[in-house]
């Protein structure tokens, strides 16, 4: 047990130091080898939730940003469950709790969706756009 929490300490680290050089793809499979290795990690899930909604930042629909990616919703999601998963990642966004490189812009991008989201004309126009980005890549 004490060799694995000592190898997912080590695999912390190395994600961490990902996290800073922007390779939010390489900390998000490091930080979950670490995870695996040893659940009780501090901070594992800050980490995670930065390199998840930074990793969705990175897939663009048509020049858009996949806002319900970022927000980790399906697009079916109704309001209350489009407030109720901001609050549970501005939680572990916030900066008096996260202070990881990448925090501040996820915290935003996920602050960003929720409003196009909880916004009926604004999501409206976003369904529009993303339905016709989906249909035009299939067609081709």
């Amino acid at each position: 047990m004490e060799c694995n929490r000592e190898e997912g300490l080590r695999a912390r680290e190395i994600a961490a130091n990902m996290l800073e050089s922007k390779d939010f793809l390489g900390a998000r499979r490091i930080a979950l080898k670490a995870q695996r290795l040893f659940p009780g990690f501090e901070n594992i899930y800050q980490l995670l939730t930065v390199c998840e909604v930074q990793c969705a930042a990175v897939a663009k629909i048509n020049e858009d940003l996949d806002w319900y990616s970022i927000l980790q919703v399906e697009a079916t999601a109704d309001e209350t469950v489009i407030t109720k998963q901001y609050e549970k990642l501005a939680f572990w966004l916030h900066p008096d709790k996260n202070t990881l490189p990448g925090a501040e812009v996820a915290l935003k991008l996920v602050s960003e969706a929720r409003k196009i989201l909880c916004d009926r004309t604004e999501r409206s126009l976003y369904d529009i756009r993303r339905q016709y980005a989906s249909k035009h890549v299939t067609s081709k």
